[in-house]
């Protein structure tokens, strides 16, 4: 049975390397540790025992949250993981009083796309040369709520 948690210091080193599998620049142990102690952070965890799945990290300022990354272990792909956690991340982020969610998403990223498009997101811009290794645009998607 897999669990949505609040990210803590146990599950660092898994978030770490989870990163280094998914993202070709992953953010260090350090950068995920980081963020248990910046207050503006919310990340959450998909835990199958003591084994992280997957993860989402957001950041709010003034009720505005970025999505960070999101990220699943390919064992766990296909398995609707991504949506959990994205819905679960939504509702926690409601209950902190933030109104919208932006994220970039690789252009060519059409599973991850689609995924926010179901879930209510819309293209509200572009950024060139977004990403690097290898160089790609990113979509800038948004959903917004009321509180």
């Amino acid at each position: 049975m897999i669990e949505i948690l609040e990210m803590n210091a146990s599950h660092i080193t898994q978030v770490a390397a989870l990163e280094a599998i998914c993202f070709s620049d992953p953010w260090s142990e350090k950068s995920v540790a980081s963020e248990l102690t910046n207050p503006l952070s919310y990340w959450l965890v998909a835990v199958e025992g003591e084994t992280v799945a997957g993860y989402v990290g957001s950041q709010t300022v003034l009720e505005e949250t970025d999505m960070m990354n999101i990220a699943v272990h390919p064992d766990y792909r296909r398995q609707g993981l991504a949506e959990r956690l994205v819905d679960s991340l939504v509702a926690g982020l409601q209950e902190k009083g933030s109104r919208c969610l932006t994220l970039e998403v690789r252009q060519s990223n059409a599973p991850a796309i689609g995924l926010y498009e179901k879930k209510g997101f819309s293209q509200i811009g572009l950024r060139k040369n977004y990403y690097r290794n290898p160089k790609e645009h990113a979509l800038i998607l948004r959903k917004e709520w009321e509180i």
